[in-house]
Order: structure tokens, then sequence, then C-alpha cells
């Protein structure tokens, strides 16, 4: 590993590296394992804890999304959105790239093991498993149903934060999965249809691509109906109440009617709008759950 470290290319810069974890991405997967470490318990996270259990979801997050770069980067130099990446043009070379990711998943795995708990590591590890190999290694290119299969993956975050404070996997834990697996497809299907000929040309088979345009926007509109619903789970189960209610109802309302207005009365701008939104949307409902826990 050290010797993989010192052979880093001498143009590479600390920026770029950064820019192989897809820094925006995993702070998104990290803020929501927060937001499930912190529900697990009606008491604080012990700080410790709280600490290391970061970093080690951190850091074998950031590893995955090297990986990905790593097994798109021919797809990347293909695509406007991506083209700049450190791998496609080079300023940082594929070994280099690919003992970063060894060395950033090493030190997540040890921090979750030694300081957390060996359930929350192989979970994570798995996570990095489905998300690095499974998702971008086969499905990504295999089918169009891959956001959706591959979305258990990304999905894991806030369950893998339940389990570092808990140590099991509780019905809580798989509602806070259920919503950002309901949420993946409609969030990445505006962005496939607002990137609809960059992915064509790329020869990636996303659903705007296979089963065209009016199709895929039937298909966000039904899963944002899905999102909606599991998104009311919290409060069916008593997980949490009003506070929560008052933020993510007129939120999902306000999702699903854009979903039917892109469905209805497409435009050139609402697929970017609709992904934009639907992180916005995330963020706001998680923090919204964080808020009624100690409100």
């Amino acid at each position: 590993m050290a010797d993989t470290l010192a052979a880093m290319n001498a143009r590479s810069t600390l920026r770029e590296y950064w820019e192989l974890t897809k820094p925006r991405v995993v702070m998104l997967l990290v803020f929501t394992a927060l937001i499930g470490m912190f529900l697990a318990t009606p008491e604080l996270v012990p700080l410790p804890l709280l600490l290391a259990a970061s970093a080690g979801i951190w850091l074998c997050a950031a590893a995955a999304a090297v990986i990905n770069q790593w097994a798109d980067r021919e797809i990347d130099a293909r695509m406007a959105r991506t083209r700049n990446r450190p791998l496609p043009t080079g300023s940082v070379g594929t070994p280099q790239a690919l003992g970063f990711a060894a060395l950033l998943c090493l030190l997540g795995a040890a921090l979750l093991a030694v300081y957390v708990n060996w359930l929350t590591m192989w979970l994570t590890l798995a996570s990095l498993v489905g998300y690095a190999l499974i998702y971008t290694v086969f499905l990504k290119r295999a089918t169009p149903q891959n956001i959706v299969i591959g979305g258990a993956a990304g999905a894991a975050p806030p369950l893998l934060g339940w389990v570092a404070v808990t140590g099991q996997v509780e019905a809580e834990a798989l509602i806070l999965f259920l919503i950002i697996f309901a949420w993946t497809p409609p969030h990445f299907w505006a962005l496939a249809l607002d990137r609809e000929k960059e992915y064509a040309q790329a020869g990636i088979p996303m659903l705007p691509v296979t089963h065209g345009a009016q199709f895929t926007r039937l298909h966000i509109l039904l899963y944002t109906a899905i999102l909606f619903a599991v998104s009311l789970l919290p409060l069916g189960i008593g997980m949490s109440g009003w506070i929560y209610g008052l933020i993510a109802l007129p939120l999902g309302l306000l999702y699903f009617v854009k979903t039917w207005q892109l469905y209805r009365r497409p435009s050139r701008e609402l697929p970017g709008w609709l992904f934009t939104y639907s992180i916005v949307y995330l963020m706001v409902i998680f923090a919204a759950l964080l808020l009624d826990h100690y409100l």
C-alpha cells in the first residue's frame, strides 16, 4: 500500500483525489447515515461513536465512488457532464485511483470494526460491493432497471447509521432504507431525461434510451407516488409525529404534482428542476425526522 501511495502521479493534486470521491454525493449519504444514528436513540449519540461511525461510513462510501469512477472512466470521457473528471482527463492514473480506493476502504472498515461494531462493518462493505461492482460494473450496462435494482446500495446509509448505534437491524431502520430506495429511481430518471442524448451516445441503457421519454415520465410519476406513500410510514408506525408530517406532506405533494406535470405537460426544463428538487426533498425530510425526534 505504501508503494502504491508513493507511486501516485506527481501531477495529481489533493483536490483531484478529493474529486474522485464524489464529495457532494458522499456527503448526502453520510448526512442520512447521521440521521439514522440520531434516530436510533432517544439520547444524543456518544461523540466517539458518532465520529468513528461517520468517518468509517464516509471512507467506505468514498472508496465506492472512486471505484465507480474507475469503472466508468471510458463512459465519462464521452459525456459532457463527466468528461472533466480526473480519470478521463488523465490527471489521476488508473493504478493510483485503485490504490486510493483500497486505502479508503481499509481505513473505513478498520474504523467500523474496531470502534463501532462488526455488523455495521459488514453491511457497509456489502453496500460498497453492491454499488461499486454489482451496479457500476454489471447492472448499469446490462438493464434499464439498473438504478432500481442497484438502488439498494445507495439506500443503505441510514440503516448503517442505525445499526452503528443499536447493533441490530430494526423496523424503523428499514423504513429509512425504503424512503431512499423509493426516492432513487425518480431522482436518477429525471437526470436521465435531462441527459438522454449523452447516455445514448455512451451506450448506457437508461430508461429514456431503451423505452422512450414518455415511458420514463410515467415511471417517474409512479415511483414518486410510491415514495410519497413510503414517506408517510414514519407517521403510520408512530416513529415520528406532527412536526415531521407538517414538513413531509407538502414537500411530497409538491414532488408528486411536479412529476404529474412532467407526465402531462413535459418541458425541457422540468427534468433538471426535478433532479435538483429531489436532492433538496430528501435532505429536508430527513432533517424533519431529526427535528421531530428531539422536539
